[in-house]
């Protein structure tokens, strides 16, 4: 696809672990069996977009624990926001969190970040390839949208946009620590098919991150007994018994719902869920609480509060 700016691009040299193009996703394809997909720190890539002028909603880049470097094929504005990780643009450090200025030939690399998962680029424009229904998000699920990147990719550039780029130097974030998340729920649709000290588990418990956890969503684990006798071995942890233990016919699923697990462990779906599940669902996640999974490493502590 040819750029809306004359030979506005840029290219990609190596991609990291995973890089897809991603922008607030395609929501409204349900009853087709299509997730809305999407960025899955929403906020940050908003924030990027609004630092060099984008609408909030154009395509940028995801970025997995950085090891990501491109060329900018055209001078052009550029911001990352998300995980913090050292940027340096023909070697030399510049900001994260801010708009930074790219000759062209210039090339940006993203170093691994100190905490948290998922980087995104922005540049002044947008990334400007194809839109499939509506989006140019790629949904790891059903392999709707572009691929993951792959070096020597070519990514236009869409025309500039009609407001400037704002005069901010920086702007403040809050940045993934090491302490327990917050993170707010609502009681889920099937909470009444678990028993009254399950739900009190939910939410009084501290549940850490699974290494099993992708765009699809994050599978926790309960917190380890510690025993302090010799040769004793701790009680199993604590579970999420069901009350009602009949099969559930597959309904739809939305991201932010946790669903449970036969073996009584949740899983929080994320931007690139199923559109149905046969699991039942004890809380689904708030909204201004579901962008924190994008940047929760495993072994990280989750604790959820009523909404």
């Amino acid at each position: 696809m040819t750029a809306a700016q004359p030979g506005a691009a840029v290219s990609i040299l190596t991609p990291g672990p995973l890089a897809l193009i991603e922008d607030l996703g395609r929501p409204g394809h349900a009853a087709v069996g299509v997730s809305p997909s999407g960025a899955l720190d929403r906020g940050a890539l908003a924030l990027a977009n609004r630092l060099v002028g984008n609408p909030e909603s154009a395509a940028g880049v995801e970025i997995l624990l950085g090891g990501f470097a491109a060329r900018f094929e055209a001078p052009v504005w550029f911001a990352v926001t998300g995980a913090p990780a050292r940027l340096f643009l023909d070697g030399r450090p510049v900001d994260p969190h801010a708009a930074v200025h790219a000759e062209a030939g210039a090339e940006l690399r993203i170093a691994q970040p100190a905490a948290g998962m998922r980087s995104y680029l922005a540049v002044r424009g947008g990334i400007d390839v194809e839109a499939v229904l509506g989006s140019r998000s790629r949904d790891t699920l059903s392999g709707l949208g572009p691929g993951a990147l792959q070096p020597g990719d070519l990514l236009p550039i869409g025309a500039e946009p009609p407001t400037p780029v704002p005069a901010i130097d920086f702007v403040p974030h809050a940045e993934p620590g090491d302490e327990p998340t917050e993170v707010r729920a609502h009681r889920g649709p099937r909470a009444d098919w678990f028993t009254p000290a399950a739900l009190d588990a939910f939410f009084t418990v501290e549940w850490r991150v699974s290494a099993d956890g992708d765009r699809v969503g994050v599978r926790l684990d309960p917190p380890r007994v510690r025993s302090h006798a010799v040769g004793v071995e701790p009680s199993p942890p604590p579970l999420l018994e069901r009350a009602v233990t009949g099969e559930l016919p597959s309904e739809p699923m939305v991201a932010g719902a946790v669903q449970v697990s036969p073996d009584g462990r949740p899983t929080v779906l994320l931007a690139d869920h199923p559109v149905t599940g046969g699991y039942p669902v004890i809380a689904v996640v708030a909204e201004r609480s579901l962008d924190a999974f994008a940047q929760l490493r495993p072994g990280h502590t989750v604790f959820f509060r009523h909404a």
